[in-house]
């Protein structure tokens, strides 16, 4: 097997593992905690625990990956711990604050090896501009296999029964299963990979590198804080979706089939990121951004007003394309600009740190509490259909806010955010 086909095993596995259970884990939660009267916070709190990982996540590969161990080896050790937490969560029924802490470690084992993955194929390719897009898509082609193994169904248009005998999967523990044996598979795959040994055993350690904060100096540019400023806050609504978009669809429309519908997104994103440069050439840095926040406001809108309306919230789940790549992309794109060559990887990894880390756990701290103080019943689709408005105009609400106050106060004429030369970059998930 060549070098290459490895690496695109590997990242197919990736995603596979954290596709396959994180898309209906809000539906099997509602099933084991039925009775609790804080369901709503119970599934934010367990989704938070993404983000909580994803915060603590550079220190593990910032120090232990570039210092002490082959990157492989640490990927294979996490993967096949994070196995064994996934499959402890799911012979967990009766506890919501154990589920919780289980599901905890297994993140801090996961979240880890995102970056790994990354670093590994960056070691191991000639060209990184041409390799790695290449490789990385077959990390979306995991998430969405995933969806459509769970939902035994292509895209909701037709079965296929890949789990004989297995009804409405999403609603049991066998996605948490399927991505403990395949994760364990997964672990061991990993010691045969490509060997990618630490690159900064002389270099000092410092916390604040880990974590991007030198990059700290970029926001003494007012246009760059607003872009910062307004990633943090985008992506509390952005919470929503992934936490709470299964669940919904389930109820008001696709049953079953809704990890089959959902991998539409991904469809999506893998369309609309091939678009990325040329939309970014023609339309610039601010009006791809603000194109990006207000197809969030439009697909909560489409929720809240239309739940009912099968097509509409197709319509939601496709727009994940223009959401993800021309916000998150486009982003990214822009930050490589704009700051000096030897902070590059600092700044990204600020802003994975303010998007994914902090904003998204804001998020999953407040859709919970919100479910619940205006009384939505998720587990049924008369409960759904009764908040939907309330529930998703919220986030609509606040994704046009930030919108407003991104239009009105980035002004950055540079050249960073004219959009020539766009090259389309990295996408990190779902």
């Amino acid at each position: 097997m060549s070098k290459a086909v490895r690496l695109d095993v590997m990242m197919f596995l990736q995603f596979f593992v954290w596709g396959a259970f994180f898309v209906p884990m809000t539906s099997y939660l509602q099933q084991i905690f039925a009775g609790e009267e804080n369901l709503n916070t119970i599934i934010g709190d367990v989704y938070s625990t993404q983000t909580w990982a994803a915060i603590f996540a550079p220190i593990i590969v910032g120090f232990v990956a570039d210092r002490l161990f082959n990157k492989e080896i640490i990927n294979g050790v996490l993967q096949i711990a994070g196995a064994a937490m996934l499959w402890w969560c799911s012979t967990i029924v009766d506890s919501p604050t154990r589920f919780y802490w289980v599901m905890m470690a297994f993140f801090l084992c996961y979240m880890p090896t995102l970056a790994l993955v990354n670093a590994i194929t960056f070691q191991n390719v000639d060209s990184i501009e041409n390799d790695f897009p290449k490789i990385r898509l077959w990390g979306t082609i995991g998430w969405i296999v995933s969806g459509l193994v769970v939902s035994q169904s292509m895209f909701g248009l037709f079965p296929i029964p890949v789990l004989p005998g297995v009804e409405d999967a999403g609603s049991t523990s066998l996605p948490l299963r399927l991505s403990a044996v395949v994760g364990l598979i997964y672990g061991i795959y990993c010691f045969t990979l490509p060997k990618s040994p630490p690159q900064g055993r002389d270099n000092p350690v410092s916390i604040g590198k880990v974590l991007g904060l030198d990059a700290i100096r970029l926001f003494r540019n007012p246009s760059y804080l607003v872009f910062a400023v307004c990633s943090f806050l985008i992506c509390i609504p952005l919470a929503f979706y992934y936490a709470r978009t299964y669940d919904f669809v389930e109820k008001m429309a696709f049953g079953s089939d809704s990890a089959g519908v959902m991998a539409l997104g991904q469809v999506s994103e893998i369309f609309f990121m091939a678009l990325v440069p040329f939309f970014l050439a023609r339309l610039g840095v601010k009006w791809m951004l603000l194109v990006g926040m207000l197809a969030w406001a439009l697909r909560y809108a489409l929720f809240g007003l239309m739940p009912s309306t099968s097509a509409m919230l197709v319509l939601g789940i496709v727009l994940h394309g223009i959401c993800y790549d021309f916000f998150f992309v486009t982003g990214q794109l822009y930050t490589d600009r704009i700051a000096p060559k030897e902070i590059r990887t600092s700044a990204q990894a600020l802003l994975g740190l303010l998007t994914y880390g902090a904003g998204m756990l804001v998020g999953n701290l407040i859709h919970g509490p919100w479910g619940d103080y205006i009384n939505l019943d998720p587990t049924t689709s008369e409960g759904w259909a009764a908040g939907a408005a309330e529930f998703w105009l919220m986030p609509a609400g606040l994704a046009i806010g930030v919108s407003v106050l991104f239009f009105a106060t980035f002004w950055d004429k540079s050249s960073a955010a004219k959009g020539n030369n766009a090259v389309a970059a990295d996408s990190t998930t779902a």
